[in-house]
């Protein structure tokens, strides 16, 4: 079955590095757009980078450009995203998600687009 992993989360200081990856297992990896999300305590989960299935494609929410950078390797059935320049607002679960249909490029940015997510891993920026 469809498995998604991230990993990589910790505790990083304002202005410091982490680099997160989502292990997919299970299906096709290489013919579908995946998303990073992220969900603060009371907030909506949110939108934070997408890839297309090829990596050529990027997108990313105004509040990290610039800052985050999200790249796949089709081999290793990975993707990652590299994030910069942390600020404690960056403080949330983070999740990978696995678009609904192959080679769809969607919104990119609406949950309702994706179909398999993982369990999360959590990222705390402290001041």
């Amino acid at each position: 079955q469809v498995q998604l992993v991230e990993s990589g989360g910790g505790l990083v200081q304002v202005g410091g590095s982490l680099r997160l990856a989502c292990a997919a297992s299970g299906y096709t990896f290489s013919s579908y757009a995946m998303g990073w999300f992220r969900q603060a305590p009371g907030k909506e989960r949110e939108f934070v980078a997408g890839i297309s299935w090829s990596g050529g494609a990027t997108y990313y929410a105004d509040s990290v450009k610039g800052r985050f950078t999200i790249s796949r390797d089709n081999a290793k059935n990975t993707v990652y995203v590299q994030m910069n320049s942390l600020k404690p607002e960056d403080t949330a679960v983070y999740y990978c998600a696995t678009m609904k249909l192959s080679f769809y490029a969607g919104t990119y940015t609406d949950t309702r687009e994706y179909n398999y997510w993982g369990q999360g891993t959590q990222v705390t920026v402290s001041s």
